[in-house]
């Protein structure tokens, strides 16, 4: 099965999971997946992330946090409509208490570190 945004049904999965009250998360392996997973295990938003199967049938598995609520995950650039932010436009999100991930040329960065490091790039998603 293709899908046309694989990081929106990533986090549409990661969403449906903890609204049904699961306790992990279920998801085809790719790269930016699996980054943009660790990003949220380094920053404490989930427990642990794992990587299981080979070849086609590897899966990133996601453990979620049993002692904070579920996620606010939201998309921002679309397959359809791509939204790309200088260094200028990276704002702080909820006072510094949400993330967002953006896609710049020295690989996937959190907002802080996209500011940090002076750089733009495409804003995929925010996180709270």
């Amino acid at each position: 099965m293709t899908f046309t945004d694989p990081i929106g049904d990533f986090l549409t999965r990661m969403r449906n999971a903890q609204h049904g009250r699961h306790t992990d998360c279920r998801a085809p392996w790719s790269r930016i997946k699996q980054e943009m997973a660790d990003i949220l295990k380094r920053e404490g938003f989930i427990e642990n992330v794992t990587v299981e199967g080979e070849g086609v049938k590897k899966e990133v598995v996601v453990l979620f946090r049993s002692d904070r609520d579920a996620l606010e995950l939201a998309r921002i650039s679309k397959p359809g409509s791509r939204k790309y932010v200088g260094t200028d436009d990276i704002r702080k999100l909820l006072h510094g208490s949400a993330m967002a991930m953006i896609s710049t040329s020295r690989g996937l960065l959190t907002d802080k570190e996209a500011r940090k490091g002076k750089i733009g790039g495409e804003m995929l998603c925010t996180i709270s």
